[in-house]
């Protein structure tokens, strides 16, 4: 019986020290892999990178879309904020599904080494999962899946920023409290929305997707300023687009769309309604587009 009772006190002893020596194992797992909460992506390469713009004013008539005045202004403001940023802009207007599709291959094949990051800018009606070009619809995820990894090797690691001004859905969201911010200028410069809906969709590590609305919502622009979110976004990039962290730089854009309401509108319906953009971030670390 005491034999037996040692082999009890031993096994239980062994058992002890395992269970210790998983603890502490564990414990120094848990402390080399710390991180840093203020890890930057790298950006000291000898190129800010790739900026691809697709923009959609006009559409085959077959489609039956409405025309997107004020687009133009949108791709213009874009233009020189990503070139004060550095990057390397290509832009296209009315392109069609097989241009923009080549174009987008094209750019995923290209060798980033030297880039800090790839931006992509659609601007377009939207319908379920999908962006219209000219004489077709493109899913967001062929778009985005051309940039992963296994794809495009060269920007594995680095930041990859998806930028889509279109509607997301058939809904006005209602003010919680009436403004009257309505300028002059809106008389003649009418809110108008883009078309349909388009959702949200996961890409991968080192993403982040900026959509001009939240899902299920009208996305608004107007016929000669262009589109809210374009306009907030390009003059917060202006302002801030070399010193903010970009995530925060897009919740201030959340911020300043959603200050504004429908003015002048010829849908009674949207007169006083709101806008608030979003983004999903799949980033990694904090991105800054310091000067160069």
């Amino acid at each position: 019986m005491a034999t037996h009772g040692g082999s009890v006190e031993k096994d239980s002893k062994t058992e002890t020290v395992q269970m210790e020596t998983e603890m502490t194992e564990t414990d120094s797992f848990n402390r080399s892999s710390d991180l840093n909460p203020n890890e930057q992506y790298r950006m000291t390469h000898k190129r800010r990178g790739l900026a691809l713009i697709f923009n959609h004013e006009r559409f085959y008539w077959r489609l039956g879309m409405n025309s997107r005045s004020g687009t133009n202004a949108d791709r213009h403001s874009l233009e020189k904020r990503l070139l004060d940023l550095n990057f390397d802009v290509r832009s296209y207007d009315d392109a069609k599904q097989t241009d923009v599709l080549d174009r987008i291959h094209e750019a995923s094949e290209e060798d980033h080494s030297d880039a800090d990051c790839f931006l992509l800018v659609f601007l377009s009606h939207g319908e379920n999962n999908c962006v219209y070009t000219y004489d077709g619809m493109i899913n967001i995820q062929d778009i985005t899946a051309a940039f992963r990894g296994d794809n495009c090797p060269s920007l594995v690691g680095k930041p990859k920023i998806f930028i889509f001004q279109a509607c997301r859905g058939d809904k006005h969201d209602t003010p919680v409290v009436i403004t009257d911010a309505v300028d002059a200028k809106q008389v003649i410069n009418e809110v108008v929305v883009d078309a349909s809906a388009v959702n949200t969709l996961p890409a991968g590590a080192d993403f982040i997707m900026c959509y001009s609305v939240a899902e299920g919502f009208y996305s608004h622009r107007e016929t000669i300023n262009g589109s809210w979110y374009i306009q907030d976004l390009c003059e917060l990039l202006r302002k801030y687009g070399d010193s903010l962290e970009f995530t925060e730089l897009l919740t201030l854009v959340n911020r300043k769309v959603a200050m504004r309401s429908v003015g002048m509108s010829r849908d009674p319906n949207a007169i006083g309604k709101k806008q608030v953009p979003c983004f999903a971030s799949m980033l990694t670390k904090k991105l800054y587009f310091k000067k160069k």
